[in-house]
């Protein structure tokens, strides 16, 4: 008996324990679920050539991050060497100024356009820009890439851009002819209308064509706007620039016909 007695003890103490579990669970199903933590932004490895450049625009974020929904002009030596550029364009160097207009400068100087590709989340995606002004490409065809690489090089920078940023523009601004690089020209003419074309079916793409004004009535590099070393301009070809680009800072501008970008001398 006594036996007996033990058993039923313990059954009934098992079955207050699964009743117990069962009212623990059907409480549990009725809490609202725990969010999971997001995922910190891993950033891309800074490449030892372009540290001391990345960097500085960081440190200058930090003391005076600049207002979203501006125009970034951001590329190589060209975009880097322009003095003046944000305020040519009614923007205030000092970030923490206010300006009619937002202009933020990122140029790092010997930079290809694969190198923007590679680090929009440093150069672009953090200021949330209404439009991005892209220069680059020559480095790139120096350096041995085929115009189609470079092409692919924008593409990579164009769906990125509109992946994380759909409402931001992009404006290339087609690669300049040099006297320095007058050999190259056959592949810059080349590279420019691959990226005028690929702009022209592309929504919210623009292509800036500043090649076109830098040549002279034979077809050659206009020396008077560059420096002495033949590859960056000078004051007079920043003011041509500016003349050229401002045009499409504002509504979307046409681009020049596919014929006019493969015209050679």
């Amino acid at each position: 008996m006594r036996k007996m007695i033990g058993l039923l003890l313990c059954l009934g103490s098992l079955g207050l324990w699964a009743a117990a579990a069962r009212a623990q669970s059907s409480v549990a199903s009725l809490a609202p679920p725990v969010p999971a933590k997001a995922s910190a932004q891993v950033l891309r490895p800074i490449d030892p050539r372009w540290q001391s450049s990345l960097e500085a625009f960081a440190a200058a974020d930090r003391l005076h991050a600049p207002r979203t929904g501006g125009v970034l002009f951001v590329g190589s030596s060209s975009i880097r060497l322009w003095d003046g550029l944000e305020q040519a364009f009614g923007g205030s160097a000092d970030a923490a100024a206010e300006a009619p207009a937002i202009i933020i400068k990122r140029g790092f100087g010997g930079s290809r356009l694969a190198d923007v590709a590679d680090y929009l989340d440093r150069l672009v995606l953090p200021y949330k820009p209404r439009l991005v002004v892209v220069y680059a490409g020559d480095n790139d065809l120096a350096e041995g890439r085929s115009p189609r690489q470079v092409l692919q090089s924008f593409e990579s920078l164009v769906e990125e851009v509109q992946r994380a940023l759909p409402d931001t523009r992009i404006a290339y601004v087609s690669i300049k002819p040099s006297p320095l690089r007058e050999s190259l020209m056959a592949r810059i003419r080349e590279t420019n209308a691959l990226i005028h074309d690929y702009a022209a079916a592309t929504p919210g793409l623009d292509y800036i064509d500043i090649h076109t004004p830098m040549l002279d009535p034979d077809g050659r590099p206009r020396a008077e706007l560059f420096r002495s070393d033949r590859l960056h301009l000078n004051e007079a070809g920043y003011a041509l620039w500016k003349t050229v680009i401002s045009e499409h800072l504002g509504a979307p501008a046409r681009a020049p016909s596919t014929a006019a970008l493969h015209a050679g001398p």
